[in-house]
């Protein structure tokens, strides 16, 4: 089988229970990050503003991984510390709802620290 090329067929790989947890992990970042470009990237769903990398995350038999990159893992330890967690990733487990209250703030600091930091380049 090749290799999903868009987050629409890397979805559909998955089974329907999980297929609905990344369906809804998308839109919450399409939602606060529309002008982020959406690709896929390391084999998994990928988000880019400014040419900069956002976010990622992916499917696993037992858990979603997102991956902020370390500072929107960092800026938000204390909240993902109940959480699995990697250097720069963290594992929401599939028989929990999403925090997706948190997901929207994390994606939302790293809009704001993206945009900021182009701003200080130019």
């Amino acid at each position: 089988m090749n290799k999903p090329t868009t987050t629409t067929e890397y979805i559909a790989t998955f089974p329907k229970d999980i297929q609905l947890l990344l369906n809804t992990m998308r839109a919450t970042i399409k939602t606060v990050a529309p002008k982020a470009e959406e690709s896929i990237s390391y084999g998994m769903p990928a988000y880019k503003l400014f040419k900069k990398p956002l976010v990622y995350f992916a499917g696993y038999k037992n858990h979603i991984g997102f991956y902020a990159t370390p500072t929107g893992h960092e800026e938000f330890n204390a909240e993902l510390s109940k959480y699995k967690q990697g250097k720069g990733s963290v594992q929401f487990p599939i028989n929990e709802p999403l925090p997706l209250d948190l997901i929207t703030r994390i994606v939302q600091f790293r809009v704001e620290e993206t945009t900021r930091n182009l701003k200080s380049i130019h």
